[in-house]
């Protein structure tokens, strides 16, 4: 039986008459129903389906919609999609209409420029993603592939018939991209770069792999940073005071000004993730002559840590690279995390021993004119992306095994 589609889409552009109320009763045709916050949906339901990925834990996504840094008013509408059958949650995926292209780190600002040169509107779009999080993740949540299917079946339908020029995934795992692109979505490749633990057993392991110029810079850049008089505070846990939260939030918002931005998340946003995953969070705090100067925030569970954000008061030769990467691969090392996720973009990374991994993202426009002119731009797009992976190969960090 086909699902049948109930809930609300926030904007009042959109043509949701396709769209019930939710039902209190339990009927036999699997429902998929649109949710506007995740608080309507129990944790231990979303998390059964997220698995142990932090970034798409109940909390987290919770904290960004309810300390209103994603939110209707910040352009991040939420729209969880879900399917229930015979009232248990089976699939779910977070969605959200867009009224902008920020916070996505997959850049589709010239799509949108293209439309309004043509008198058309790109927004509102259709986006599934972990907003201001470019980390790869199944986005279909599910706990079977038939559920999985009807969900972006749904997903599809939705966008087609609710009036959005267009719906996209952003960083959906390897698996997952594949999927959407048999289903007639666009496939769009990027690069990020990405740590990778081979069984370190000190940061001086790691340092002995590397080749020797690249080992001679990072020993010179550390030097610098420890001549400079900083020390480092590696905090996790009720270690993390508020007062230890303020001066991050300090150095976060400094950050995005001095880049002439609007910081994405607001104090209240860390008070809650403070609260809610304290045991999943390292905050690593440069200190100088006994006052802090800088802040990287890292999430870390399983085998995979995410760095996130940083900032600082004080410039410091090496500082940035010392507390966002240093001293956490020493952190890496001593949990036996295996992967650190260092964000979006950074070649820099490479010659700290960073190594390129493919990322993806995939794409449906309403439009048959805009999509084949995309799809044309994809495709040698993704030959340039193609040739950069293999030539960043080609410059690895590490020795050449004989």
């Amino acid at each position: 039986m086909e699902p049948k589609i109930q809930g609300v889409i926030n904007q009042e552009s959109i043509d949701s008459d396709l769209l019930l109320q939710p039902s209190n009763t339990l009927p036999a045709t699997p429902q998929i129903e649109i949710v506007d916050s995740i608080s309507h949906i129990q944790a231990g339901d979303w998390n059964k389906l997220a698995g142990q990925h932090l970034l798409l834990s109940h909390a987290f996504l919770n904290a960004l919609h309810e300390s209103g840094s994603a939110c209707a008013a910040t352009g991040w509408t939420p729209n969880y999609l879900l399917l229930r059958e015979q009232g248990n949650l089976t699939a779910a995926m977070p969605l959200y209409l867009k009224s902008h292209s920020y916070g996505e780190y997959v850049f589709d600002w010239a799509w949108a420029e293209a439309y309004q040169r043509n008198g058309l509107q790109y927004y509102p779009k259709l986006l599934s993603a972990i907003p201001f999080s470019p980390v790869s993740a199944n986005k279909v949540l599910s706990l079977n592939d038939t559920s999985s299917c009807a969900l972006l079946d749904a997903a599809l339908q939705l966008a087609r018939e609710s009036g959005v020029s267009s719906f996209h995934c952003l960083f959906p795992n390897v698996a997952e991209a594949a999927h959407l692109q048999a289903q007639g979505l666009m496939i769009r490749s990027g690069v990020q770069f990405h740590w990778q633990n081979p069984g370190y057993v000190s940061f001086s392991d790691f340092l002995n792999g590397m080749s020797r110029d690249k080992r001679k810079r990072i020993k010179q850049e550390r030097h610098k940073v420890r001549d400079a008089g900083v020390t480092f505070r590696r905090l996790t846990g009720t270690a993390i005071t508020e007062k230890d939260w303020d001066f991050f939030h300090r150095c976060y918002t400094n950050t995005y000004h001095q880049h002439h931005s609007s910081p994405y998340l607001n104090r209240d946003f860390f008070a809650r993730i403070g609260h809610s995953m304290s045991e999943q969070t390292l905050l690593i705090i440069a200190e100088k002559d006994g006052a802090p100067i800088a802040a990287a925030l890292n999430f870390y569970g399983g085998d995979t840590l995410y760095g996130r954000y940083w900032g600082s008061t004080e410039f410091i030769s090496g500082l940035h690279f010392e507390a966002c990467y240093y001293q956490t691969i020493e952190f890496c090392i001593e949990q036996k995390i295996t992967v650190f996720e260092g964000g979006a973009q950074g070649e820099h990374k490479l010659a700290r021993g960073f190594l390129p991994v493919p990322t993806f993202s995939a794409h449906w426009l309403a439009r048959p004119e805009f999509a084949s002119a995309v799809a044309r731009y994809l495709e040698q797009e993704t030959k340039g992306v193609d040739s950069y992976l293999s030539e960043l190969n080609e410059r690895q960090p590490f020795k050449l095994k004989s």
